[in-house]
């Protein structure tokens, strides 16, 4: 009696320490340079930020919002990562059944016919009076694992992880969907303008032209004056498949993001206003809006939690086993019951002692994984404070372009009005004019542009921000 209450005792304290012993760390975030305002942000209190609009609050064009819409429902990337959540889902089913026994069903049916002259067949012969063996055996197994160390816990924590950096990465892919389908269609909407301006000019230029010929005619101006007139017109003609061309192109582009065949896309000209709204929220925001940083997060987590399960394979391990079922060696009496009952159970401890350094070598690994992944959350840190303080930038800079491109397509104008007075009245030559609408034509496609590049810097400083995943 005391023996057996020793080895309780005994027992019960080595499953103390051994409780005490669990592999691995906790998950902790590691620390990370944070700025407390982004360079090129204005000073304010209001700490919200356009991250956390939807993307059909932040947008405003009807167009524009069905694009997306259509991307999110059939773009095949944005299809293909979540295809990774599924799996990853089934993933994570399956962990947290890791500490649970198995168990197995086993049906078997043995005939054995040995030699008449060996030992067995002799044996058989005098003590069944037989010349063969049957053997009949239905049974369940179960075999248990016990988490001794913590190791399976573990092992559920890295598979939770990594269906969270797959959750997370899926949100990524949808914010830079919904960022690229943005900036094509306003890179579309630019291209739209600059062609109708290519054939606002081609009219002035065949005015020109027309009247060159006329003065020609008159004697007033020689052939130089008309072939002049003429390049220019020429110059201004060629934009225009050009440009026709590249909107063919980009249309095809978006329809490849909508997941659709090459074809036309719609828009709305006057819908498309400016996207002024720029608040950015604080830089420790970015840690829980931005998909692809919480998804290097996760990625940590994993790598720290694979850790643990690499250690526990170092450690001993104790594996329940246990069978029972129905057994006999001749089929009339298999189902006899209480007489074909047979059960057994054991316990195993197995401790490995070498294997060629291949569970300290997985150990060693596994730890330097884990700060390789310190390493990509940091960077990844580092790369979405960038992208926001440079999309900062971009939008106040395109604003002063935007102002200063007005004002010179403003003043080219007026130049061109006046060199064409000045022409008419032989006060200026055919070159003056020709140079006013060649600056005037550059000005205006420069100012399309720089509209464009300014919409294209907001779309991307809401995508840096955190935003499109909602």
């Amino acid at each position: 009696m005391k023996q057996n209450k020793s080895i309780i005792y005994a027992s019960l304290l080595l499953a103390l320490f051994i409780s005490a012993c669990k592999v691995g760390k906790n998950y902790e975030r590691p620390a990370v340079q944070l700025p407390d305002q982004f360079a090129a942000a204005q000073q304010t209190a209001d700490t919200s930020s356009i991250a956390s609009l939807q993307w059909k609050q932040f947008f405003t064009d009807t167009a524009l919002l069905s694009l997306i819409d259509k991307g999110i429902k059939h773009n095949y990337d944005l299809q293909i990562a979540v295809k990774r959540i599924d799996i990853a889902q089934q993933q994570l089913k399956q962990a947290k059944l890791l500490l649970l026994p198995q168990l197995n069903l086993q049906v078997t049916g043995q005939y054995n016919r040995p030699s008449d002259n060996s030992l067995n067949g002799l044996s058989t012969s005098s003590f069944l009076g037989s010349n063969h063996v049957e053997n009949y055996n239905a049974n369940l197994n179960l075999s248990w694992e016990i988490d001794t160390w913590g190791k399976i816990r573990r092992q559920k924590e890295a598979v939770l992880a990594q269906y969270l950096q797959t959750f997370e990465a899926t949100r990524a892919v949808q914010t830079q969907l919904v960022a690229d389908i943005a900036q094509g269609y306003y890179n579309l909407l630019m291209l739209d303008k600059q062609l109708t301006i290519a054939k606002q000019n081609l009219a002035f230029s065949d005015s020109t032209l027309k009247l060159t010929q006329l003065l020609k005619n008159a004697g007033e101006v020689n052939q130089l004056a008309v072939q002049q007139a003429g390049a220019q017109r020429e110059t201004t003609a060629l934009l225009i498949p050009q440009l026709e061309q590249s909107i063919i192109i980009q249309e095809n582009a978006l329809q490849e993001l909508t997941g659709q065949l090459p074809g036309g896309i719609a828009r709305n000209v006057g819908q498309s206003k400016e996207l002024a709204d720029t608040r950015t929220g604080l830089p420790a925001n970015l840690l829980s809006r931005r998909p692809d940083v919480k998804s290097a997060e996760m990625g940590l987590a994993a790598a720290n939690a694979r850790v643990g399960v690499a250690q526990g394979n170092m450690y001993p391990s104790l594996t329940i086993t246990a069978a029972g079922g129905l057994e006999s060696f001749k089929s009339n009496n298999w189902f006899t019951v209480p007489g074909s009952l047979f059960g057994l159970a054991s316990g195993t401890v197995l401790q490995p002692i070498f294997r060629n350094r291949t569970l300290k070598t997985q150990f060693e690994v596994a730890k330097i994984e884990r700060e390789q992944a310190v390493l990509q959350f940091r960077q990844s840190v580092l790369n979405a404070v960038g992208e926001v303080s440079n999309a900062l930038v971009q939008t106040e800079k395109l604003q002063q372009q935007k102002q200063i491109a007005g004002r010179q397509v403003s003043t080219l104008r007026e130049a061109i009005k006046n060199a064409q007075l000045l022409f008419k009245s032989d006060m200026a030559n055919y070159l003056e004019v020709i140079t006013a609408q060649t600056n005037a034509l550059q000005a205006e496609l420069n100012l399309a542009s720089v509209e464009r590049q300014q919409q294209g810097a907001n779309v991307e400083l809401y995508r840096a921000l955190g935003g499109g995943w909602r």
